[in-house]
């Protein structure tokens, strides 16, 4: 008898867990290594956008004086009679004389354009008045023209045409579309000025532009609204836009 030890071939149970466990190690292998890797992402984009936070976020100013290059007067007047054809036929003289101070005033007839009639009637003491009020309204591009008819406009009264409240002139700015892209790169200019002034004091420099919001443009009188019966408006203008600038700061 041999006294050699018997080698046993291992069973087929012990390949499979062999392989199984091999199988284990390499996926707990590939976890690690996903987890180390996750981590170094998940904290490099933690940095990046910790350093996305160092904004600073300013307003920036424009503004532009401009002069009106449209004029609209609406002239109201009325007339009240006992009757009717009475008022009418006085309201038909104002309006006829209307239309003829402009064209003293070197208007063109189609300058003028007639605005509606409108009749209402109430009783005093049992007498029916009728008021009957009509409106004209002068639309032009000539400024200059329509300011002489305004300063004139005194000639109508004379001529017993009497204008009723709210019949002042106004002017109108129409080229806002024209001077828009400058206005808002002066204020873009304008907001990143205030903030290399701000980076300046926080020892930092300024970097893009993150994000910008761009304000309402508004149209205002240049001196204040000028008030006043008969005037009401004034042709110079002051435009102005206000824009809000994210900047990154480096």
């Amino acid at each position: 008898m041999s006294d050699e030890p018997e080698t046993v071939a291992p069973s087929a149970t012990h390949r499979r867990g062999d392989a199984t466990f091999k199988r284990w190690i390499a996926s707990a292998g590939i976890l690690s290594a996903g987890l180390i890797i996750g981590g170094f992402v998940l904290g490099d984009g933690l940095v990046r956008m910790k350093a996305a936070e160092r904004t600073v976020t300013v307003r920036g100013l424009a503004e532009r004086e401009v002069t009106a290059d449209l004029a609209t007067w609406t002239l109201s007047f009325a007339s009240t009679a006992t009757n009717l054809q009475s008022a009418q036929a006085s309201t038909d003289k104002d309006a006829v004389a209307v239309r003829e101070f402009f064209e003293r005033m070197g208007f063109p007839a189609d300058a003028l354009t007639p605005a509606g009639i409108n009749v209402s009637n109430y009783t005093d003491n049992g007498t029916v008045f009728y008021t009957v009020r009509q409106r004209i309204v002068l639309r032009t591009e000539d400024i200059d023209r329509a300011q002489r008819a305004v300063r004139n406009q005194a000639e109508l009264v004379r001529n017993g045409v009497v204008l009723e409240d709210g019949s002042g002139i106004s002017y109108t700015f129409t080229g806002l579309n024209s001077i828009k892209p400058a206005m808002v790169a002066e204020a873009t200019k304008d907001a990143r000025a205030s903030a290399e002034q701000f980076a300046q004091d926080s020892g930092a420099d300024v970097g893009g532009i993150r994000k910008a919001t761009q304000g309402y443009f508004s149209i205002e009188a240049r001196d204040g609204e000028a008030g006043g019966w008969g005037v009401g408006d004034t042709p110079f203008k002051k435009v102005r836009v206000v824009t809000t600038v994210d900047f990154a700061l480096d």
